[in-house]
């Protein structure tokens, strides 16, 4: 592995449009529900965005504040959820959404926890878990967007807002544009790109099946190009996304149309990121094809690290998933004893397929620096036949 300090400089033109947009030196995006992560990605000359699904408004403040004192004035984004489908009695309602959750699918998660000889958490660890997941459990419904996005307005840092699961309104774009916060969305389908462009949308993110988190069913080499003949001319950028984890792969988004690369699986194997111990040893354990597409966690396709847990709503006879927010508190809920227990073999969360090149633990800088340097030995590569 080469030494951080070996990284090439903006000189190998990785620099393109959308960087001057956003004043970032080159189009790596890094989303991680990690503060940390976006610090270091940043820092380092890429552009962070940060995952506020995961935080309460209040939380989330204290998040973007220690971002601002800590980015040395740089800007980054925040990443919400938009769904168009989800529960809406859930999202209107004045009760906590775990006490919403239907009886059915409780009793199955507790009756799959209790066969594996997961305990129950005790009284200070339970309430703890109830008081977080009171506080974020509406995150994934519009009106819970809303409030986090309200919370990002008030840092002047805060350059991009992206909606990773659904269009978002045209009045909300308009209502970032006249702040001078660009917009951009992720999506999985050329028809979803064009209701994305026709929005307003400033950078759409074509995430192919590849990746982890929400995705389709088409891939990174398929999707990009078709999304690119679809927006370029309305002025949208395009972020390739989906199996990116190399700066061979970043030249070949280039070459597809792409402006940037998006990128969110890389970073969990680095030091910064959020996982656990025992996460990060599921994460270095797992194969290409452990990574797979399941509803476990949110009631949508997310592809995510396969386990017990996630296979047991698989089987014949198991409950239907509950639409956002109720199958992602769910899945929280359970997911906090899996942790507390130490069962590796029940945890699942969000990765994509390039987990299986991910062996060992790296930092955030090194990442970066590793992505810069292939891509100019890449370019060197390609150069003569580009040259003809």
């Amino acid at each position: 592995m080469r030494p951080a300090t070996g990284c090439i400089t903006l000189e190998t033109h990785l620099r393109t449009p959308i960087c001057e947009r956003l004043g970032c030196e080159v189009p790596i995006f890094a989303f991680s529900h990690c503060r940390d992560v976006v610090v270091e990605a940043t820092r380092a000359g890429g552009f962070g965005v940060l995952g506020a699904v995961s935080f309460s408004p209040e939380q989330l403040e204290r998040e973007l504040k220690w971002i601002d004192e800590h980015v040395d004035g740089k800007p980054y984004g925040v990443d919400v959820l938009i769904p168009s489908n989800y529960d809406k009695a859930a999202e209107a309602g004045d009760q906590p959404v775990q006490d919403m959750l239907p009886a059915e699918q409780r009793q199955f998660m507790e009756d799959l926890l209790a066969s594996e000889g997961v305990p129950e958490l005790g009284p200070d660890d339970a309430k703890a878990a109830r008081e977080d997941l009171m506080g974020r459990g509406r995150n994934s419904t519009p009106a819970g967007a809303r409030k986090l996005i309200d919370v990002a307005l008030r840092h002047a840092q805060v350059k991009l807002v992206v909606s990773a699961l659904g269009t978002p309104p045209k009045a909300l774009v308009e209502e970032l544009h006249a702040r001078d916060i660009l917009v951009g969305s992720l999506c999985g389908k050329p028809e979803h790109a064009a209701d994305q462009r026709d929005a307003g949308v400033d950078i759409i993110v074509a995430q192919g099946t590849e990746a982890g988190g929400h995705t389709g069913q088409i891939s990174t080499l398929v999707l990009v190009p078709q999304v690119v003949d679809l927006v370029s001319s309305a002025g949208v950028a395009v972020l390739a996304a989906g199996g990116i984890s190399r700066g061979s792969q970043i030249a070949a988004a280039f070459a597809l149309g792409a402006q940037g690369v998006w990128m969110g699986t890389v970073w969990l194997g680095t030091r910064e990121s959020e996982l656990t111990p025992m996460e990060k040893d599921v994460l270095f354990k797992a194969r290409t094809e452990d990574a797979v597409q399941r509803k476990y966690q949110t009631g949508k396709t997310v592809r995510m690290i396969r386990s017990k847990a996630s296979e047991a709503w698989e089987r014949p006879g198991a409950p239907r998933h509950l639409p956002p927010p109720l199958q992602n508190v769910l899945y929280h809920s359970a997911r906090i004893r899996i942790e507390k227990a130490r069962r590796a073999d029940l945890c699942s969360f969000p990765a994509g397929q390039v987990v299986g090149t991910m062996r060992e633990e790296t930092s955030v800088r090194q990442v970066v620096a590793d992505l810069m340097n292939e891509y100019a030995e890449t370019a060197e590569r390609l150069s003569p036949l580009i040259n003809l």
